[in-house]
């Protein structure tokens, strides 16, 4: 038996959640009144070097589009697709409903939840216990939104080098099945077959090729809280150790599902938000992206996802661009 099917095997307790935490924690490493975590280890040489990896002017969009037609069907909490409503239209101008105004013009809304599509946690999103990202007191999140670890807090940050892990081409499937487990050892096997090193200040988007399954099959079924492929508990240690900037995935939350864990639920989630302080990017669409990145065989590229700095928000819809 090969250590990825022991660590399968495993089942993650609320003793190992706390015993990860405690050794992956990043609190007070930039200051007891950090608010972005992993994005620290974004320097200004990163960014410039990640700017050079420009040569071809692609540009690849990683989002999914904001529309009825979205992944959420009412499997996790009070999320649903978006609603978009026109408040004045080209129907209402020739009637000649907005003559008295002098000007013909169309206007919309859009009303939905911040993270019911391609998306980013803020540090405020998950907590430990009573605590969230850099010890902060959970309650700091009440009824006005998060007095500390809001989204708007990155709104300048979120811009390095890409690099994309695509486990599913480098297992030689379309898609990983749900519930498959990715554990370390993998991961990095696949960077190396694809030869690209995860580096401090990275941002890695991780294909399983799960959105593309269900784009390509025409429902959603169970893909927002459903099972799902993801990551392991285990990987915890890998995003600690690498220093990356934020992690991102092509599913609804990252870690794989069923949980590894009977006693808690989304228990990496507990570990890696509040305690790593990661930047979590999720329901991204990479599969433009890793087509071309299989095509050269370059895995890296400029990454700029930049969020809706929408004060004391938890989450933010995005768009995220990688150019190559």
């Amino acid at each position: 038996m090969g250590s990825d099917e022991k660590a399968t095997n495993k089942r993650v307790t609320i003793k190992d959640i706390h015993a990860t935490a405690e050794r992956v924690s990043n609190w007070g490493r930039w200051g007891p009144a950090d608010e972005i975590g992993t994005l620290n280890n974004v320097k200004p040489q990163d960014i410039v070097g990640a700017a050079g990896l420009i040569r071809r002017g692609r540009v690849f969009s990683l989002g999914l589009n904001f529309d009825n037609a979205g992944p959420q069907s009412g499997l996790w909490g009070n999320r649903f697709n978006p609603i978009h409503t026109m408040l004045a239209t080209g129907v209402d101008a020739i009637a000649g409903c907005q003559d008295s105004n002098g000007l013909r013009y169309a206007d919309d809304m859009v009303t939905m939840p911040l993270q019911c599509g391609t998306q980013w946690d803020a540090l405020g999103h998950i907590f430990l216990d009573d605590k969230m990202w850099n010890g902060y007191d959970a309650r700091l999140v009440d009824s006005n939104g998060a007095s500390k670890n809001g989204i708007e807090k990155t709104k300048d940050k979120m811009v390095g080098r890409g690099v994309l892990l695509d486990v599913a081409r480098f297992k030689g499937v379309e898609s990983l099945e749900d519930g498959y487990g990715i554990g370390t050892e993998e991961l990095e096997a696949c960077a190396k077959a694809q030869r690209v090193e995860v580096r401090s200040g990275d941002f890695v988007i991780v294909r399983t090729g799960q959105m593309e399954r269900c784009l390509k099959l025409g429902k959603w079924g169970g893909y927002a809280g459903g099972n799902a492929p993801g990551l392991r508990f285990e990987t915890a240690d890998w995003i600690r150790r690498t220093d990356m900037a934020a992690i991102c995935c092509d599913t609804w939350g990252c870690e794989v599902r069923p949980n590894e864990s009977d006693e808690a639920s989304q228990p990496w989630h507990w570990v890696v938000i509040p305690k790593i302080g990661i930047s979590m990017g999720e329901i991204f669409y990479v599969k433009d992206l890793a087509e071309d990145c299989a095509a050269d065989g370059v895995y890296e590229f400029f990454f700029c996802a930049p969020p809706l700095p929408i004060t004391k928000a938890v989450g933010s819809p995005i768009n995220p661009i990688a150019i190559k």
